[in-house]
């Protein structure tokens, strides 16, 4: 499974975490930043959620309160970023929104509680049936507009 990472400067340690648990389970593709050096979220909440989309795949965003890189990528049409803070949130993410980007934040859980979620996250499947017709509705009003 293809599962594409990226943050900001308040998610940068936690990210290397991240990476060192997932890589070899995992074809993991860490789209930036790669310093602690203030960035603009928004510009690798964008390119991760272009990658979700085209490729299908799984993505996680890491900021700081994990909202900035959410609300970025809730931008995208065909994605559904999930703010979990613990893993309970996560596995409902999947399971009844079939969210395909997981958003943490970083300043608000340790590197145990963020390993615990994105394992509930990446081993959680859509449960589909009455929540299909919800999440087919999310994209419904920019079907709309255009």
């Amino acid at each position: 499974m293809k599962i594409y990472i990226a943050n900001d400067h308040a998610g940068y340690d936690l990210k290397l975490k991240l990476i060192e648990k997932l890589e070899g389970k995992y074809d993991v593709e860490d789209l930036g930043t790669n310093s602690l050096e203030s960035v603009d979220f928004p510009d690798y909440s964008h390119k991760l959620a272009s990658c979700v989309a085209e490729k299908s795949a799984l993505g996680i965003l890491i900021c700081g309160s994990g909202n900035g890189v959410s609300m970025a990528a809730n931008k995208h049409q065909n994605i559904r970023a999930a703010l979990c803070w613990n893993k309970e949130i996560s596995k409902l993410a999947r399971q009844h929104n079939d969210a395909n980007i997981l958003t943490l934040p970083a300043r608000f859980i340790s590197v145990d509680e963020a390993k615990e979620i994105v394992d509930e996250f990446l081993n959680t499947p859509f449960e589909g049936g009455r929540h299909q017709k919800r999440v087919e509705k999310i994209n419904f009003i920019i079907d709309f507009l255009l």
